[in-house]
């Protein structure tokens, strides 16, 4: 049974806004005094402000190194948002733990590797398809809705499909990054294969990584996509325009749409 209703949208894509780097701010003065009143600013407070400005939905990773989000801003999200809580995570017994008590409405499973400084890749699902169906089954067995952030690669997807999770978000960093064209093209065509095969296998399509204000138009050209899950550009908009009209913008630009 599923807890927090997920509210329809039938028309255009879904935006889901990840706060990581709104806390990454914060941790950058207060990681040694998390309990400080003066700790700002909070991520919570902004998931509100994007909630109001029209995003579908709020995403956080919770780290196994806590470099960001802090298990208190799960609870709290968990606690205020009406949109829903699309939590990352790493396959790891104690976050997965966590996230089994909080209950967040959707959970996407990532790589996660201490020296990076965000997700660098796809979760290579062949050759962890064993580890990850036990978590894929506890998480289903408690109601929440399960994604693969995975790599634009045809053998992900069927191995996503055999676990029969809700959803694949597809890796779009190497399209977002491309340095040329011949590239960016090459990029897209992997993406277009993609979709279109989980499309078929009957999952959801999200997509994430790298998108931003400029390459959008990209992604309009990757087909059945639900939703796309942006942090950094939104952030680092809202330094010059506020964080409402950050989200605003961005979904104009997605607005148009078509699979």
């Amino acid at each position: 049974m599923r807890l927090h209703p997920i509210p329809t949208v039938t028309n255009g894509l879904r935006l889901g806004v990840n706060i990581d780097h709104v806390a990454t701010l914060r941790q950058a003065r207060y990681a040694t005094m998390p309990d400080s009143k003066n700790a700002e600013p909070d991520p919570i407070a902004v998931a509100g402000i994007c909630e109001r400005a029209g995003a579908h939905g709020i995403t956080a990773h919770l780290r196994a190194d806590r470099r960001h989000i802090l298990d208190r801003d799960i609870e709290r999200l968990r606690e205020s948002i009406m949109t829903k809580l699309n939590l990352e995570l790493g396959n790891t017994p104690e976050i997965v733990d966590i996230a089994l008590r909080i209950l967040p409405d959707e959970v996407c499973l990532v790589p996660e590797k201490r020296q990076e400084v965000t997700t660098e890749g796809g979760l290579d699902v062949v050759v962890n398809k064993n580890e990850l169906a036990t978590t894929v089954k506890r998480f289903h067995a408690a109601g929440v809705r399960v994604s693969l952030f995975i790599d634009p690669m045809l053998e992900q997807i069927d191995a996503a499909a055999e676990l029969s999770v809700d959803m694949v978000e597809l890796h779009t960093g190497k399209l977002a990054n491309a340095f040329a064209e011949k590239i960016a093209q090459q990029e897209l065509e992997r993406l277009r294969a993609a979709a279109t095969a989980a499309d078929s296998a009957k999952l959801q399509v999200n997509a994430g990584h790298g998108i931003n204000y400029r390459n959008m138009a990209l992604i309009h050209k990757i087909p059945h996509l639900v939703e796309l899950n942006i942090g950094h550009s939104i952030v680092a908009r809202s330094v010059f325009v506020g964080f409402e009209t950050a989200v605003r913008e961005m979904l104009a630009l997605m607005e148009g749409y078509r699979e």
